[in-house]
């Protein structure tokens, strides 16, 4: 895990700010950030929120062969993730000393504390038991990673449904949800783990660090308790010295704060069985609050429809009649309309008689000054034998070479590519035969 140090300016205003009793988001030394708590549409997934802190809980079961030291006991894994998504400080495909430290210290916590009855779990001794697994994942990070893993991993826990089972002589029966009711895990307690952040050797504490906070502490003491003040493991990291009554101080908080934890998990379950059990809506979409971007589904508004017609009556009779005269369409010529006020020209007989004549007319003046420009080019060409070319590109010559005969010329007379131009409807094209004298 690669994280970018803080500035010097930071790291003093952090410290100072924790000297004065002050924290960045408003709390006070002891005081927890919000926790949040949803379900998902199956039974075993959760998602927990410490204040921007989130973590996605899933559990899973499939029938295995028991620990051969363990053949009447279940198997119970844990597995937390730490991806780039949470943080860009994570490495993904490598698993680092934070991850290995938090995976340890949940199966202490978990696992260890005896908090779920494994031996509920065999189904044969010896050689069909339950595999409990609960998968973690970090979606967000923003400090104490490890409390807000351990609410999301004891939440799925006592969440979770496992489908069940008969056994008949040595044939497994197993049911599925529709057959039979998914039988709960049997939770003997519920463990929660509280943070305490150390600064300056000691001499300050603070209860659940920010991340900000986390990199400015000299040590961290997590001590997973139960809400009848039942110590289920401690670690302290960081290498600082701890006094006895500093100890015992980090422990009486943390039996107070996890039994506010306990109530607010055990909240939130019974509230999600209600639902369940009502038929009402449940999931991650319900757990959305409306009146957001994110959000899927809207209220309804109740719409009063009981005055619409009398609304209407008075609406239409304030309004203005409209106007009884409504313009005709005009017939210039076949095949064309006019509709509206604005009279429309196209289509007009007259001006496209006019453009036709005008048309016919410059033709005309360009037929003849060809005639007259052709004219002493084919006396002069009468003398030679060979054929003339002409270097004008508008004027194309034609030489038919007869036996005993002078050669005829043919000149054809083309229109030039700006009179092309022209509106025409119909170019025209004459040729004109000059014989040679």
């Amino acid at each position: 895990m690669k994280e970018t140090p803080l500035s010097n300016c930071e790291r003093r205003f952090l410290l100072r700010a924790i000297e004065e009793k002050k924290r960045l988001d408003g709390r006070q030394t002891y005081d927890y950030r919000n926790i949040k708590i949803s379900f998902g549409t199956d039974y075993g997934c959760c998602i927990v929120e410490l204040g921007k802190t989130r973590v996605l809980g899933q559990v899973s079961c499939e029938l295995v062969s028991p620990k051969l030291n363990r053949a009447t006991e279940g198997i119970l894994f844990f597995n937390l993730e730490l991806s780039q998504m949470a943080a860009p400080a994570f490495e993904p495909g490598r698993q680092s000393d934070l991850l290995v430290k938090l995976n340890r210290l949940l199966e202490r916590c978990l696992r260890n504390s005896k908090c779920i009855d494994t031996e509920s779990l065999c189904v044969v001794a010896g050689e069909k038991v339950w595999q409990i697994r609960v998968d973690l994942h970090l979606l967000n990070h923003d400090g104490n990673i490890i409390d807000a893993a351990s609410i999301a991993a004891i939440v799925a826990l006592c969440h979770f449904r496992r489908p069940d089972v008969s056994v008949q002589g040595e044939e497994v029966t197993l049911y599925t949800p529709e057959e039979r009711d998914p039988v709960p895990l049997s939770v003997h307690h519920v463990p929660v783990c509280v943070s305490f952040a150390f600064f300056q050797q000691g001499t300050f504490l603070l209860v659940d660090p920010s991340e900000r906070e986390e990199r400015v502490m000299d040590g961290l003491l997590v001590i997973a308790v139960n809400k009848h003040r039942e110590i289920c493991t401690i670690q302290s990291s960081g290498g600082i010295m701890l006094l006895k009554e500093q100890v015992l101080r980090c422990s009486k908080i943390a039996g107070v704060k996890a039994a506010e934890i306990t109530e607010l998990i055990q909240k939130a379950l019974e509230n999600d069985r209600k639902v369940r059990k009502e038929g009402g809506k449940f999931g991650f979409a319900e757990s959305i609050a409306n009146q957001r971007i994110t959000t899927f589904k809207m209220e309804e508004a109740p719409v009063d429809t009981s005055d619409v017609e009398e609304k209407a009556e008075e609406i239409i009779a304030e309004t203005e009649p409209p106007p009884e005269v409504v313009s005709k369409p005009l017939l210039w010529s076949p095949g064309t309309a006019q509709i509206g006020g604005v009279e429309n020209s196209w289509g007009d007989p007259e001006e496209s008689e006019q453009e036709e004549e005008d048309t016919g007319s410059d033709e005309a003046v360009l037929l003849d000054g060809a005639e007259v420009d052709t004219a002493p080019e084919a006396s002069n060409s009468g003398s030679q034998d060979t054929p003339i070319v002409l270097s004008d590109s508008e004027e194309e010559e034609m030489i038919i070479l007869e036996p005993d005969k002078n050669p005829k010329k043919i000149r054809t007379q083309t229109v030039s590519t700006k009179q092309e131009k022209a509106p025409s409807k119909k170019p025209v094209k004459k040729r004109k035969k000059k014989t040679a004298n």
